[in-house]
């Protein structure tokens, strides 16, 4: 299909290389995170305590010196040691990586969006957020090597699916950051301000938007639902789409800025974006110029399933691959 394009060999080397360093600096920054703070001995009351410091100044006592206490001590401080050894090594091979995307022009993701991402993943909260709408096709063209269509990819905005069946472990992280989501997000864009008309959405000084959706109210969620107790923070509004894409199997794959930073990106199932698309492009109150690009995405990806990821392809009752989806799949 001349909608969906070939990478180049070189660009694809270079991603394959660039996604495996990518994917064990993620690894040591999640594992250094348990490391943050430190351990120190104190004297209390004529005794020695080992004393697990926070990098918000707190204190906890793991307990008097023993040989126990020691040993956690020892491998504390040398397991710290060891991985900041490691990750300053790998940093600068990250470097080198993210260099090179950007003078082969591995990524075409806005930059904003793999910021947006980047800071959700390193509050620890990117689990609790599926992007969904066109900004999923990055992930989808990106595991395979190719690229869509411009036409197909144009829009200035992402949306973020928050998973209401979680909110008490995301409320709680937030907390414990002291940040709103909001505040989050100027971490990425310090322009992000939201919009008093449409408490759902921030926007940035150049127009780009962020949107907050949520499933409808059902099982005890919280609605209406801010996004932290902050008064000025975003409200996530209700997606009649939103419990279909919740149910989904997650889809998550390294995308690339056009300035080389990566950022994981956590979506729906190819086949699900799908389906979701083909409903859209066929409600009545659509707006007939997304209608005509909803059927545009759902063809592209559905085509890139049937020739690049048959291994995400649903199986049909006796065995076949189903390459389209059916009337059935479709949300109601």
């Amino acid at each position: 299909m001349s909608d969906i394009l070939e990478s180049s060999e070189s660009q694809k080397r270079q991603y394959i290389d660039a996604e495996s360093v990518f994917a064990e600096i993620r690894r040591l920054r999640q594992e250094a995170a348990q490391f943050r703070g430190g351990m120190i001995w104190r004297e209390i009351s004529g005794h020695r305590y080992l004393i697990r410091t926070s990098v918000k100044g707190t204190h906890k006592s793991l307990g008097p010196e023993s040989e126990a206490t020691a040993r956690i001590f020892q491998t504390f401080t040398q397991r710290k040691a060891a991985l900041a050894d490691r990750l300053a090594s790998i940093e600068k091979t990250f470097e080198e990586q993210r260099r090179l995307n950007r003078a082969l022009r591995v990524g075409r993701v806005p930059p904003v969006v793999v910021d947006v991402l980047n800071v959700l993943d390193k509050a620890g909260v990117s689990e609790h957020f599926t992007v969904v709408g066109t900004h999923a096709l990055y992930a989808y063209e990106s595991a395979c090597g190719v690229r869509f269509v411009p036409q197909a990819m144009a829009t200035r905005d992402i949306d973020l699916l928050f998973d209401t069946r979680r909110h008490l472990a995301f409320f709680s992280r937030m907390k414990e950051s002291e940040l709103s989501l909001l505040g989050l997000l100027r971490k990425a864009d310090k322009s992000f301000e939201r919009l008093e008309d449409q408490k759902e959405t921030v926007r940035n000084a150049t127009g780009f938007e962020v949107d907050v959706i949520r499933r409808v109210a059902k099982d005890g969620d919280p609605h209406p639902l801010r996004m932290s107790d902050d008064e000025d923070d975003i409200w996530a509004v209700q997606a009649s789409t939103g419990e279909r894409i919740l149910n989904s199997p997650r889809f998550s794959q390294m995308v690339v800025s056009t300035t080389g930073e990566m950022a994981l990106m956590n979506t729906m199932h190819p086949l699900d974006f799908v389906d979701v698309k083909l409903a859209l492009a066929k409600y009545p109150n659509r707006d007939p110029l997304k209608r005509s690009k909803d059927a545009l995405q759902a063809e592209l990806v559905a085509t890139l399933v049937r020739d690049y990821m048959p291994q995400y392809a649903r199986l049909g009752p006796s065995g076949s691959v189903n390459e389209e989806p059916g009337e059935a799949d479709l949300p109601r």
